[in-house]
């Protein structure tokens, strides 16, 4: 079988998810993965999220995206000013949580092991095929892929500015956004799969180049109407 390219929208620590998802989609070693950011916070298992990618590695080809949460992590573990603020304030107590931290101050950081730091400072601002980009927000259409601000890769919604397609005439797929109807938003030259799985709505995987899409609920469950 050809390999595929598959991407991964946003899981926020939904590890039950991630393990159905890959069960169902069963990742081959020429396959293509491309997690595409927000790995941490909100959901209850941060941990285990970043376990299961660290695992995947050695399963296929991964290529993990660095997203907005996982960015405010990484800075609040370099000690940079306001940082562990703004992790708790986005759903940061639930990461501390799941390695086991009680009293949620900023010593709790040094639980976080260091392969899972190893991992996050490995993720990429984006990936590029000859045929498609991937980025965790959005892009400005006018500027090359690999000359982005990160602030516009990594936090920039939809709900505020949708670009038009941008000047490689590739296709970017895209999270962030979340989609609260749990429906993936397709505007043809760039496409959403944050269907917003932690708050109730799906996680969805989506093979770029067949368009064959898989999505199971925060707990694992496929969705009914996924064959």
């Amino acid at each position: 079988m050809p390999p595929r390219t598959i991407a991964i929208g946003d899981v926020h620590g939904c590890a039950p998810a991630l393990n159905a998802l890959l069960d169902r989609i069963r990742p081959r070693p020429d396959d293509t993965i491309v997690t595409l950011g927000d790995y941490v916070n909100r959901g209850p298992d941060s941990r285990g999220v970043l376990d299961r990618l660290i695992a995947l590695e050695q399963e296929c080809r991964l290529v993990p995206i660095l997203g907005n949460h996982d960015h405010v992590l990484l800075a609040a573990l370099d000690g940079e000013p306001q940082a562990f603020g703004d992790l708790i304030d986005m759903g940061g107590k639930a990461t501390l949580a799941s390695y086991g931290a009680t009293q949620l101050t900023e010593s709790d950081l040094k639980r976080i092991p260091e392969a899972h730091r190893n991992f996050l400072r490995r993720c990429r601002d984006y990936y590029e095929t000859p045929t498609h980009l991937f980025v965790h927000a959005q892009y400005n259409p006018n500027l090359p892929i690999d000359e982005q601000f990160g602030d516009t890769l990594r936090w920039c919604s939809l709900r505020d500015r949708r670009p038009g397609p941008h000047t490689s005439g590739k296709r970017a797929i895209v999270g962030h956004s979340s989609q609260k109807s749990g429906e993936i938003l397709d505007l043809g030259h760039i496409v959403c799969i944050d269907t917003f799985c932690y708050g109730g709505g799906w996680l969805t995987a989506l093979d770029v180049n067949t368009g064959e899409i898989w999505q199971v609920d925060r707990l694992g469950r496929p969705r009914p109407d996924d064959k």
